[in-house]
């Protein structure tokens, strides 16, 4: 399934397109104890640089619910209008190859994609997303953190906690836990809602975002 995928402007394999990329690595997020699935990705220089221009410009981002197979570069750029500079394109041929694979992957008719611009953490306290399996691109900015199962406490998920530092000092049961994906990397990260996972689910945050630094992060969500 995953292997014809193929660029959303040309017949060229996703595989050409992203060196040493191979989507079959997507595929470990559907074993049953699978909380979390990170791909690398190389980066993207050009697609960076539009970013860091123009983000300013781009408020708080965009959305937009569509069938897979009607994403191309010209109909998101129709629908967003986002700014014009070099690199414009490669961004939406990027969003639209990623549709696609995510779309490929599991397999539904639509797929809600939210290209999120933000200067804070949107949300800063670890939680686990109630939903079946999102995918995370973080253009520019930190990427998502996340808590091994084996250095985590879930049971403080339910508790009460006087502050967000006590949270964290009941939650994390060593820091050496903590993850953080890279920039373009794919996350995949399985929520309460998927099937047989009501128990569990990746334990997640959005990162710190320093100042005068912006994070461009996609989130794409499976919608049936």
């Amino acid at each position: 399934m995953l292997t014809s995928l193929s660029s959303p402007t040309s017949q060229a394999p996703v595989a050409t397109v992203w060196p040493d990329f191979n989507p079959m690595d997507l595929l470990s997020i559907f074993e049953r104890t699978q909380q979390i699935t990170v791909v690398p990705r190389p980066g993207q220089p050009e697609l960076t640089r539009y970013l860091q221009q123009v983000s300013a410009k781009m408020g708080s981002g965009f959305r937009l619910t569509l069938p897979p197979e009607q994403a191309s570069p010209d109909m998101l750029d129709h629908q967003w209008r986002l700014p014009e500079a070099a690199g414009k394109m490669a961004l939406l041929t990027d969003i639209c190859q990623l549709v696609q694979l995510y779309a490929d992957l599991m397999d539904c008719p639509q797929v809600g994609i939210r290209l999120e611009v933000l200067t804070q953490a949107m949300c800063p306290r670890f939680h686990v997303d109630r939903t079946g399996i999102r995918l995370l691109c973080t253009y520019t900015g930190p990427g998502t953190e996340w808590l091994e199962d084996a250095f985590c406490n879930r049971a403080a998920l339910k508790q009460t906690h006087a502050s967000l530092e006590a949270f964290h000092s009941a939650l994390i049961l060593h820091p050496q836990g903590l993850r953080q994906a890279s920039q373009h990397a794919l996350v995949l990260l399985k929520g309460s809602r998927w099937q047989g996972n009501d128990h569990a689910g990746v334990i997640h945050r959005s990162p710190q975002i320093p100042p005068g630094v912006t994070r461009v992060v996609l989130a794409l969500d499976a919608i049936w």
